[in-house]
This record gives C-alpha cells, structure tokens and sequence, in this order.
C-alpha cells in the first residue's frame, strides 16, 4: 500500500511530501498548494502532473508541455465517476462512499486499485494496488486520489459556508 506522508517528514525537505510503502519512500511529490499541480520524483525520473483542458495528466518533465502519458477526466458529476489512460491502459473510476471521497479503479472490469485514507484528523490518501501496477501509475492515482480529496473538502467547505451565512434572519 502507498501511502502520502506528511511534508517534510521522513527525510524530505520542507514542501516535499514523501510516497511511502511501508514506512519506505518510494517516491516524492512536490504539490502545489493553489493549483491542481505537481512534479514527482518516481526513481530517477520526474513526472509533472497538472490539470489541462480539464483533465489531469501525467508527462515526464522533458516531454514537451502539451504530451500527457497518463490521463484521467471526470465522466459524471453526479456519481464522481472518471476514465483514466495509464500509458494506453483504459481505467475507470468510480467512487466507493461520497463521504469518505474514496475510489474503486478498474481495467477491464478488473480491480487493480482501491483508495483510502489514514484517518484521523489529519486523513492523508492511501492506495492498495496490484503488485502488476507499475510505481509511477500508483503514484499518479495516489495523486489524483489527492486532488479529488481535495475538491471534495473544498466542496464540503462551501457547503457548511453557505449552510452558515444562510442560516441567519
């Protein structure tokens, strides 16, 4: 299972959050605190991962702007069900508990990905995949895991806001 750790933590710099497998780093990620966005450092590669025309996406940092190797875009608002490319290979997402913002990831019709959370109140993004499922694939669903958990708690946010303000006489 990987796991987001804490930035800072387990011998990265501050602002670089460490991709744990057993208490092991694996890989790092640099994210952006304002935009969907991300390098990564999986081995001896970086990965930049960004959101473009509405997808989020996945090119080595040497690709040029426009390529993507990996992809996912949301395919309904409603169910929080999305379509991943990972290096050719078809992926659909779908949503296990609207409250927990944890996902199911499929390839034909067969499970290689589930997420999950930590827990407590701090909850981090965690992802159990099969052991076929390449590091730099698990780490850009991990990330993707991240920026939907992060829209998720933005929306829940915006909610109670408006729960909030509109609540008054």
């Amino acid at each position: 299972m990987l796991e987001l750790g804490k930035a800072g933590s387990a011998g990265t710099e501050r602002g670089v959050t460490p991709i744990l497998r057993d208490g092991v780093v694996v890989a790092t990620l640099r994210a952006s605190g304002w935009k969907e966005a991300a390098t990564a450092r999986i081995g001896d590669r970086e990965w930049i991962f960004a959101k473009s025309r509405g997808a989020l996406t996945a090119r080595w940092s040497e690709d040029p702007e426009d390529t993507a190797r990996m992809r996912a875009r949301q395919t309904s608002f409603w169910k929080s069900t999305w379509v991943a490319e990972l290096d050719g290979r078809p992926v659909e997402v779908t949503s296990t508990s609207m409250w927990k913002s944890t996902h199911r990831f499929a390839s034909g019709g067969v499970l290689i990905a589930e997420s999950g959370s930590t827990g407590g109140w701090g909850p981090r993004p965690t992802l159990s995949a099969e052991d076929s499922l390449p590091l730099h694939q698990q780490v850009f669903l991990l990330w993707m895991e991240l920026v939907l958990q992060r829209r998720h708690n933005a929306a829940a946010g915006a909610a109670t806001g408006v729960a909030v303000f509109g609540s008054g006489s």
